[in-house]
């Protein structure tokens, strides 16, 4: 029998109260209690990284993260991400690169690239071929989102 644990967090910015199961995974509090659905459930094991999302600023799978872990802390997902504009360049480079195809990846890379970015991450696509290593995308065969974020990266510098 699993027990109930109230908790209280920041979701992209807004205040949430929610009494929650002990073993409900972070991803699926946000996907089927906040409808935050841009955050994938993949693997369910930590390992494809469709689920990464941002907690207290660093980036984090929501999959093996329960959500009574949660209590306390300043989430941000995709969603956030997109409405906040933090997202807005490595968007467009991904856009302009054709750097997402099926899309199911995106919401996780983008959240990895983005926490690359933000550490000061150089446009060195070894480093970065690295940093999302952890993420896969079936579709791209990753060229184009290394070319997506080195532009960003190079854009911020000029």
């Amino acid at each position: 029998m699993s027990r109930s644990i109230d908790i209280q967090l920041r979701v992209n910015g807004e205040a949430v109260k929610a009494t929650v199961p002990s073993r409900l995974n972070l991803v699926d509090f946000l996907r089927g209690d906040l409808s935050l659905t841009g955050s994938h459930v993949g693997c369910e094991h930590g390992v494809c990284g469709a689920c990464t999302i941002i907690v207290d600023g660093n980036t984090v799978r929501g999959c093996l993260m329960l959500a009574a872990q949660a209590n306390g802390t300043e989430i941000t997902t995709i969603e956030g991400l997109a409405d906040s504009g933090q997202s807005a360049a490595l968007q467009a480079a991904f856009t302009n690169r054709n750097a997402l195809q099926c899309g199911f990846c995106t919401p996780g890379m983008l959240a990895s690239a983005l926490g690359y970015i933000d550490a000061g991450g150089a446009p060195d696509r070894d480093a970065i071929r690295k940093h999302i290593s952890g993420n896969y995308c079936r579709c791209t065969g990753y060229q184009s989102i290394v070319d997506a974020i080195c532009d960003v990266i190079e854009e911020a510098r000029t």
